[in-house]
This record gives structure tokens, sequence and C-alpha cells, in this order.
């Protein structure tokens, strides 16, 4: 599922945002501190380097989030120019109040009374900007709501007679690139609930949790890991609370709600979705052109696929079967994976033992057959750049990965 969310109120806030840049000296960027750069927009870089204005990132919730991966954020993002971030929770008093003097070392000429420190806070919806306003204000003046887009139109604020603060709607960008993405900003709920599939979205939240936090749902459901994918956990969730429908079957949707709910909250522990160096490898998978020709009848084939979802690679799949390569496509798959016509033959086919066993053919006579009979091709294979293998066992792509 594509998940996408740009509602009509969002167009019109980015074009006054980008008026009020030129009457700003820093962009205060507020970041999910468990997804920082997911929920991070690209539109708000784009219409602050037009102006060349620095940007604090504020990665809130962290004390939701993993400490030693917002660690590792903080690392990343304090080497890029024109750039601080601080990592810290808006909903403690207190925490907020570092903010200004980190704006103003960003804008130094600026913060005295005939040139007041102009601030903008910006991001994406549910990420706390409203909460960080009413913080530094030490006063409820922008509304907050667990549902996001709250805010619809920018408000101005005076700290004091030095500093002024802009609130701005959270926007989010006309399309979401990475697929994985758009599962994060779900399950952290910055996008709105009809925009996406609940149970989808903590399907993808379970699979990730088990890879990377299998000790915090143990400890939280009491529930053995062992063989379990992200919809038998949630499964094996609803057995374990006794959540159960009419007629007795398991309530898979209020389990997989519960997840949700409990790793927005924090209940289920400090957990981070993303960190530098998973987003590294998630964009080198993506830049990554990878082809498998597929028999989704065969095990092997299928634990490939499988292999590659496991590495985050949605390959171009194609059903070799259906569409049959072409003399010329052969040759180019062969020359990638350094072989011959006849190192590709499936000899436990029953074309093969009726019709070519006892035949001694040479490599043009061996393209015929694999071109008439495509079921003689070994699979599956798997193509990255100029190379290719065979994924016998699956494991052999690892190679090319």
């Amino acid at each position: 599922m594509a998940i996408q969310w740009f509602p009509g109120h969002m167009n019109s806030a980015r074009k006054k945002a980008a008026e009020n840049m030129e009457t700003t000296d820093v962009v205060i960027e507020v970041l999910d501190a468990r997804l920082p750069e997911a929920s991070h927009n690209p539109m708000l870089n784009e219409l602050r380097l037009q102006r060349q204005r620095p940007c604090l990132k504020v990665l809130n919730k962290a004390d939701i989030a993993d400490p030693a991966v917002t660690q590792a954020w903080l690392d990343y993002f304090n080497r890029l120019p024109n750039v601080k971030a601080v990592a810290l929770s808006c909903k403690k008093p207190g925490e907020a109040a570092k903010i200004p003097e980190l704006c103003r070392s960003l804008a130094p000429h600026r913060g005295t009374n005939l040139k007041p420190l102009r601030m903008m806070i910006m991001g994406i919806p549910n990420v706390g900007k409203s909460t960080l306003i009413n913080a530094l204000l030490n006063r409820r003046v922008a509304k907050v709501g667990d549902e996001p887009a709250v805010t619809k139109h920018q408000q101005r604020y005076d700290l004091n007679a030095q500093m002024s603060l802009t609130d701005t709607p959270g926007m989010m960008w006309p399309k979401i690139a990475h697929e994985s993405d758009g599962y994060m900003l779900a399950a952290s709920h910055a996008i709105g609930t009809n925009a996406v599939i609940e149970e989808e979205v903590a399907v993808y939240l379970a699979d990730l949790l088990i890879q990377r936090y299998p000790n915090l749902l143990i400890e939280r459901y009491k529930v053995d890991l062992e063989g379990l994918d992200g919809t038998a956990l949630i499964e094996a969730i609803a057995q374990r609370r006794g959540y159960r429908l009419k007629g007795g079957a398991v309530d898979f949707e209020k389990a997989a709600l519960m997840l949700l709910v409990d790793y927005r909250t924090g209940v289920l522990g400090r957990i981070s979705l993303e960190s530098p160096e998973s987003r590294i490898a998630m964009l080198a998978a993506a830049a990554m052109q990878v082809r498998i020709y597929h028999n989704p009848r065969c095990s092997k084939s299928r634990g490939a696929c499988d292999l590659l979802a496991e590495k985050g690679i949605k390959p171009e799949v194609v059903e070799y079967l259906k569409q049959p390569p072409t003399k010329e496509e052969l040759r180019a798959l062969l020359t990638k994976l350094d072989m011959k016509p006849v190192d590709i033959v499936r000899h436990s086919e029953e074309i093969y033992r009726q019709e070519y066993a006892e035949k001694n053919l040479d490599d043009e006579a061996w393209l015929d057959a694999l071109i008439a009979h495509p079921v003689l091709i070994e699979r599956p294979i798997v193509v990255v750049g100029d190379k290719a293998v065979i994924g016998r066992p699956p494991e052999k792509i690892l190679e090319l990965l």
C-alpha cells in the first residue's frame, strides 16, 4: 500500500511559509526523534535554503526514542552546515528553555530590541510544534491535539522584546518517495487515519519491532517470537489478550490498534524506527536496480524474494513463464551470469528428459530450446547492475547486495 496524504490546506500553508521566510532569521524544524529523516519534509529544506536560513532541528519525543540511536542522529545532524540539533521532550517542563539560545547562536547578529530574533517553527503534522510553542511561552496559546493537522493557520507570538515565534501548520509533501517512510509516518500518527489502513501499518511496525526490539515485545506481550512475522505476532497478541470476535475468531483489528497505541504512547518502550545507518542502507537499496526472474511456484524463488524484502529491496519481478525473455535478453543474462546456455538448463524438468537429455546441442541450439521452453531456465536469476547470480540457495544473492 502506497501511503500519501496532502490535504488542501497544506498547499496554501506552504505558500504562506515561503512568503514569511524572507522575514525569518532561524527555522526551527520539529522532528519526531523516533524517525528524524522520515519526519523531515524535503520542502522545508527547499524553502529555507532559497533564503539561506539556518536551521535548528528539534528531535522531539526523545523520551520515548532509543537514546543511543537519538545520539547517533544528533551527531549526524550537527555535522551538517548551518544546522544545529537538540533532542528533548516538549512535554517535560524546562526542556524547551534551551532553544532560544541555540537559535541565537545560529543568528548572532539578531536578538536585540532593535533587531529581534525572528524564529519560525515548522514540521510535519503531530510532531509537537504547538506543544513546543506552549512550552516556550509558558502558557497555552497554541491548540494541541492527538490528531494530525490540528493547526490550520500561521500564528505569531512574542517570546520577549528580543524574540518572536511564528507557528505554522503541519505540512506534508505531495509525494512520499519511499514506501517505508509512509509506514513509519503512519505508525507514528503523522498521517490522517483516512489515508491509511491501520492493520497494514501495524503489521509493518510489528515486522520492524521483531527485528530490532524483540525483548520489548516479549516483555510487554509475553509471546514467543520464534518463527513469527508481523501478522503472526499480532494474532499471537490477540490470542494472549483474549481478543475475540463473535464466533470465536481472534480480533486482529483490536490487537493491531493496541500495538500502534502502545508504540505511539511509549508504553512499549523507547523505540527508534530508523537510524542514520538504516537510512543510508534504505536509500542505497532504493537506488539499487534489482530484477528477479521469478517463478512463484518455486520455493527457492520465493525464498529469494523474501530475502530481498528483508533487505528493504523492492525488485522488478519478471515472471518469466508468463513473459519469456527474448534471445537477446537471454544472451545479456548469460553474460552477466558468466555462464553458457547449457549451464542454466533445468535437468529435472520433464521436457528436458523427453526431448533434450540425449542431445548434444551447441550454444545457439540451447538458446533456442530455452526460448521455446522457458520452464527449462534455472531459477531464480537475480540481476543487480551488470552482475547476476542464480539464487540457489537464496542466500547466494547476498553476493550482489
